[in-house]
């Protein structure tokens, strides 16, 4: 077993979330969310998290990346341990090492694609934001795009504002969640290549939560998450598993 196995770069042990919703009458009811997940991803892997709607994919995505705090069980992150830090040294992990990428873009509509990527690595304190935002937005393909807003922009083109600001910052991690939900398939296919041609290229670890089986297909291990539990499909089913 390699020292990267023994020391992945994203560990949950046991993790389950529980939730208080509506019960009968005026009592409330424990919903559990996820159950009992166990999951290591090796420095460099790319996994892909797939399932119904509502079975807990992007909670799980959550919690792996330090955005919310598990029920019982362990998290570990870029060789911290999540559950021993609050919400501020949780954001400390993140910083410089996480990167992100959502269906929805979380563009800022009032700045260019040029300060949209910039802006996070100004916040972190980065010298040469501009010029790493710049090259970054070449790399995706949007040089002449720098100074559009996001309404100027087409999905795809947003998305690819999106990826660039996620690796301006050479993250550790990557961790996306349904980055091709919202594009036409064409679309999605190339924003696929690309971000595959980004990860290989810096060598980034990407987590993924997907309904798309051509993107998870490209990972290097899925995952199938149904009514709260995660289980790892066989190499020769996980290319035609559907989410």
């Amino acid at each position: 077993m390699s020292s990267e196995k023994l020391n992945p770069v994203v560990r949950a042990a046991q993790v389950s979330k529980v939730v208080t919703g509506p019960g009968d009458g005026d009592g409330a009811k424990a919903l559990t969310i996820l159950h009992e997940v166990d999951l290591e991803i090796a420095c460099g892997e790319a996994v892909a998290i797939i399932g119904p709607s509502g079975a807990g994919k992007s909670t799980l995505l959550s919690l792996l990346a330090g955005l919310d705090h598990p029920s019982t069980g362990h998290l570990e992150l870029a060789g911290f341990s999540l559950n021993e830090l609050d919400e501020d040294g949780r954001a400390a992990v993140r910083a410089g090492r996480v990167g992100f990428v959502f269906q929805s873009f979380q563009l800022i509509d009032g700045l260019t694609a040029l300060e949209n990527v910039a802006l996070p690595l100004e916040l972190n304190g980065i010298a040469d934001a501009e010029r790493r935002a710049r090259a970054a937005l070449v790399a995706v393909g949007l040089a002449d795009r720098l100074a559009h807003r996001p309404r100027q922009l087409s999905g795809g083109e947003q998305q690819r504002v999106a990826l660039a600001r996620a690796f301006a910052g050479t993250p550790e991690i990557l961790f996306a969640d349904e980055p091709t939900g919202a594009l036409d398939t064409a679309t999605g296919e190339q924003v696929i290549d690309l971000l595959f041609a980004l990860r290989d290229r810096h060598a980034t670890t990407l987590v993924l939560v997907t309904h798309d089986p051509a993107l998870a297909a490209r990972c290097d291990r899925q995952y199938e998450i149904r009514a709260g539990r995660l289980r790892e499909l066989a190499s020769d089913t996980a290319g035609t598993a559907t989410a």
